[in-house]
């Protein structure tokens, strides 16, 4: 009997489930968007029982289009949208309060306080994160706060708390398992990612339970057993990695120096540093890219709110375009120095800048703007973010020795020769696009023995395409001035 790795990509927007055979490819693949939430500026919610509806409905689509049997689903991986919040009853699994989305900013004056207190400088150096609402301490902390009750019931072990990650597995096996991985724990500004375990100094200061978490687990690991009531079949769940992490995985950026960038919802740099945790001197992440057997490979990150967001704010919000499609054929009537930027800090800004007070804004505009000129303004600034991450980077003494890019975005050509324009550097576009659920399913199936090891996934990757710098210095710079012109503005607005 054919075996296949069932691989469920949970994210901000919408739930992939994606079938791969035990060689990687991918061979039935569904989607489902839903809903996100905005009860204030700011605040960005889901109903949990979205995201679990949609993925028992896009599994049910795969396995029907497939016409497969449960049985032939050997392993699991899951990857999912980081540091998004759920806290749920441990006797019913249902949640006290919606998730609260990783783009959520309800708690930007908490951050201050701790800030002011000066308690910055001990996360960083225990998490490798900055204090910013984007992390998970922060969000607990408000519903335990804001919901009656909560935080005595969170003392009398009666709650759970996981990311996406774990709220899935907790339904997947009917409440049997509470686990997470350490990429997703190194997320949450409450986990030691030196010493790999949650902290007691800093669950002390946020007052956050250690009842309430997850067991930390290699990415790759018997993380349980899927109930028969919910697929008919119990399928171990082998592989578990946040959503950038499990990108990192499937670009197979397993050297130090490599880096992927994925353009989802949000956009993110990632780079491995092997097995040291560097400090960044310009505002950047350190975080776990993976952890197997036990041994940590860390990563430098710079993580951008909206990219793909910007695209659908066109299209819903303004109602540019139809669809993302139409994006690439406006660009290439418009000409690249059109003088509009777009600056879209919906929910702030991230790296480097860190600044969850600023707010979006067009500049530039004229009698001759029309569509097209927004539109790509809207595709300029995610590479213009980018650009503003390798900088960073670079001021850190790194310097991508390979890009590889994934995500919805990449599928448009322009995009990406814009993109190496803006960073000097090569793009390489990998066969597969869909990246972060390759990942999690090449760390399930190295669980399940599918895979033997990393240099077996390293000669899977293909290079569809490559991207080269077509024009000069002197342009690049004077785009990219008037992209931090721009940013500038925007910052000054918000004070």
């Amino acid at each position: 009997m054919k075996k296949y790795i069932l691989s469920i990509d949970q994210g901000t927007t919408s739930t992939r489930s994606i079938l791969f055979s035990t060689e990687g490819t991918i061979c039935h693949s569904a989607q489902e968007e839903f809903p996100q939430h905005f009860p204030q500026d700011g605040w960005v919610e889901h109903e949990p029982e979205d995201l679990w509806q949609s993925v028992l409905s896009t599994c049910a689509k795969v396995f029907a289009e497939a016409a497969i049997q449960p049985e032939q689903i050997g392993t699991i991986g899951i990857t999912n949208q980081r540091e998004t919040t759920l806290i749920w009853d441990r006797a019913t699994g249902v949640p006290i309060y919606r998730a609260i989305v990783w783009q959520d900013r309800r708690t930007s004056a908490y951050c201050e306080t701790l800030k002011a207190a000066g308690h910055e400088g001990l996360i960083n150096a225990k998490t490798g994160l900055l204090i910013d609402p984007y992390f998970s301490a922060t969000k607990i902390r408000w519903i335990l706060d804001q919901v009656p009750g909560a935080q005595e019931r969170a003392e009398r072990g009666e709650l759970a708390f996981g990311t996406v990650d774990s709220y899935l597995i907790w339904h997947l096996t009917c409440g049997a398992v509470h686990r997470t991985d350490a990429t997703n724990a190194s997320r949450t500004l409450i986990f030691n990612i030196h010493k790999q375990e949650w902290d007691s100094e800093l669950l002390e200061l946020f007052n956050i339970p250690a009842s309430l978490l997850p067991e930390v687990m290699d990415s790759s690991a018997d993380f349980g057993i899927t109930d028969p009531s919910i697929f008919g079949a119990g399928i171990p769940i082998n592989g578990v990695a946040g959503d950038q992490q499990a990108a990192l995985f499937g670009q197979t950026c397993f050297r130090p120096g490599m880096a992927k960038s994925t353009y989802g919802t949000g956009c993110f740099l990632m780079l491995n540093t092997g097995t040291k945790a560097l400090t960044s001197e310009s505002r950047l992440l350190t975080t776990v890219a993976y952890r197997l057997k036990g041994e940590t490979c860390y990563a430098l990150e710079g993580s951008i709110f909206a990219a793909g967001t910007t695209i659908q704010w066109l299209r819903d919000g303004l109602k540019l375009i139809g669809n993302a499609g139409e994006t690439e054929s406006l660009a290439e009537q418009t000409a690249a120095n059109h003088g509009v930027y777009l600056v879209p800090a919906f929910t702030g800004l991230g790296a480097p800048y860190w600044d969850p007070t600023a707010r979006g804004a067009i500049f530039g505009l004229t009698r001759d703007t029309g569509i097209k000129e927004i539109v790509t303004a809207g595709l300029q600034s995610v590479c213009y973010q980018t650009k503003d991450l390798q900088k960073a980077m670079e001021s850190d003494g790194v310097r991508a020795t390979a890009l590889r890019v994934d995500g919805g975005m990449v599928v448009n050509n322009w995009v990406l020769q814009f993109l190496a324009d803006m960073l000097g550097a090569t793009v390489d576009r990998p066969t597969i696009i869909e990246t972060t659920a390759l990942g999690a399913a090449y760390l399930a199936g190295l669980q399940a023995g599918y895979f033997e090891s990393l240099e077996t996934l390293e000669k899977l990757w293909q290079c569809e395409r490559t991207f080269s710098p077509q024009i000069s210095k002197a342009q690049r710079d004077d785009y990219y001035s008037g992209w931090k012109t721009s940013v500038n503005r925007v910052q000054l607005e918000s004070k």
